[in-house]
């Protein structure tokens, strides 16, 4: 067999890591990366947090799997926990985020079908999402880029133009069950919704009897300083999904619920084989343990402003490389003039790990209990990275 023995689904870089450190990683030979990638927004609490690893280790040495045959008390902890910090009655527990938004689908088609209305299965959704890589959440997502050869895409999903009230309206129908939002789209380039459009979403299911949901697998857990991003816009869902952050780096992930959309989820209509093992359920307990802590959210926000405004001048300084800086809290996004994988590369010689994303951005993902020191330490490389691209830029155009 030539080369490696993986499929070859994924462009990886030449680079590799023995372990990490708070916001930290480092390669074998012991060179220091910042990490403000954090697995994809996913290290909610950075790399190797004492009370997550406490957590992990101690439940490993009692329980690992059981199955939802049986009762896991850390599950039931957990999702108590969850519904009193949200808009939510009921949790379902999963693997990923893709297993989320799954599980949210079929908790609105069988809550039209347990109201006597099976015929209401299409769900409206946005251009640029992002919501996982199962066939299903690749049709609802809608880019070409990720159905291509995959067959007809899964019926039921009606797209329409990001933030286009009118649109979204016109696309209701008599077979419409839901519509599905991104707070902030991260995959599509850290696009906001604005507040007052996810109002307007709010009003319009409630006009027309619809369920609206919210994937938060990226903004959830505290991303934006809220623990959920939207509450920013002061509503409240039907329905969420959450991953990434939730388990700080071990897999896991969550379909949230009021009680009355859940009415349909009864016993044998869906299930998991691993979702809210004991492994998980640890680890997700730990992570709320620091995530409700008074003022960690707040100082989410006030990093976040900190970054977000360091940025800003880093555009001032260098508008022949930013084109814009977006983003909410710890989910930045700078969008590039040049490429975007020009300015990661350049970043990266600084030792400075960030993520890609549509728009031509790239985003800062760091954990949330990222220092100041930090911050302005990753703030110094991406100023060095851009003035590496400016002087390249001028020496090709002279």
């Amino acid at each position: 067999m030539n080369g490696s023995a993986l499929y070859e689904t994924y462009a990886r870089l030449p680079l590799a890591f023995e372990r990490g450190e708070g916001s930290w990683l480092i390669t074998a030979d012991g060179t220091r990366y910042l990490d403000f990638a954090a697995g994809i927004a996913v290290n909610s609490v950075g790399h190797a947090h004492p009370h997550l690893v406490a957590a992990l280790a101690d439940q490993a040495g009692k329980l690992w799997h059981v199955s939802n045959l049986y009762e896991i008390p850390g599950q039931r902890r957990l999702g108590e926990r969850l519904a009193e910090n949200s808009f939510a009655d009921k949790v379902f527990f999963t693997n990923s985020g893709a297993e989320a938004l799954e599980c949210a689908i079929k908790t609105a088609r069988r809550y039209h079908f347990t109201n006597g209305e099976e015929n209401r299965v299409r769900i409206i959704t946005f251009e640029g999402a992002f919501h996982g890589r199962t066939l299903a959440t690749i049709a609802a997502g809608g880019q070409k880029k990720y159905l291509e050869g995959f067959g007809p895409p899964v019926e039921g999903f009606d797209q329409v133009p990001f933030g286009d009230l009118e649109a979204t309206a016109k696309a209701i129908s008599p077979d419409t069950a839901a519509i599905l939002v991104e707070p902030i789209q991260g995959e599509g380039g850290i696009r906001e919704v604005p507040a007052g459009f996810l109002r307007e979403l709010r009003e319009l299911c409630d006009k027309h009897g619809l369920l609206l949901i919210m994937d938060e697998v990226q903004t959830g857990i505290g991303r934006t300083g809220k623990l959920f991003a939207h509450e920013w816009a002061g509503i409240t869902p039907d329905v969420a999904a959450i991953a990434k952050g939730i388990g700080g780096g071990f897999p896991m992930g969550a379909c949230l619920a009021t009680g009355e959309a859940a009415k349909g989820m009864t016993p044998g209509v869906h299930g998991t084989t691993f979702g809210g093992n004991p492994l998980a359920m640890a680890v997700g307990n730990a992570v709320l343990d620091i995530v409700l802590e008074e003022g960690f959210l707040e100082e989410v926000s006030r990093k976040g402003l900190l970054l977000k405004q360091g940025l800003a001048s880093l555009a001032d300084e260098f508008p022949h490389v930013v084109e814009e800086i977006r983003g909410s809290g710890l989910m930045v996004g700078i969008r590039c003039k040049a490429a975007n994988s020009a300015l990661q590369q350049a970043m990266r010689e600084e030792k400075l790990l960030g993520v890609p994303a549509g728009e031509n951005v790239v985003r800062l993902l760091p954990p949330l209990n990222v220092t100041d020191e930090e911050i302005r330490d990753a703030l110094e490389r991406v100023g060095r990275a851009m003035r590496a691209l400016s002087h390249s830029a001028e020496e090709k155009s002279a």
